[in-house]
């Protein structure tokens, strides 16, 4: 639909960033596609980097280590066995009454407190 729009809203500068010309030396859609591969590029290589660095210097050497000792330092998560909600719904607007509900009991007890 963007582009479209953009067709529709001046023809001339659509066609010269398909095709190339004098003016610009490569086309909108490989000017696209080089900055899709070199943002890939940085994020892949980027993550990478902190997630070695976090490796580096946990001390960790294999899997089993690393997993133990992040989880000491990481908080521990309350396990919700039995639960204490709704854990099933029928549908979307199910899951919304029920939300709704709940929002509405925090309220009303917040403002009792």
């Amino acid at each position: 639909m963007t582009l479209a729009s953009a067709k529709k809203r001046d023809p001339l500068m659509f066609q010269k960033g398909v095709a190339i010309t004098k003016e610009l030396p490569e086309t909108g859609i490989e000017l696209a596609t080089r900055a899709l591969k070199w943002g890939t590029f940085y994020a892949v290589s980027g993550c990478s980097l902190v997630w070695y660095g976090i490796w580096k210097l946990s001390g960790a050497t294999n899997m089993l280590e690393f997993r133990t000792k992040m989880g000491n330092l990481l908080p521990k998560i309350p396990k919700n066995n039995p639960p204490q909600g709704r854990t099933e719904f029928s549908g979307l607007n199910d899951l919304m009454h029920y939300l709704s509900e709940d929002y509405q009991k925090d309220v009303k007890s917040s403002k009792e407190t």
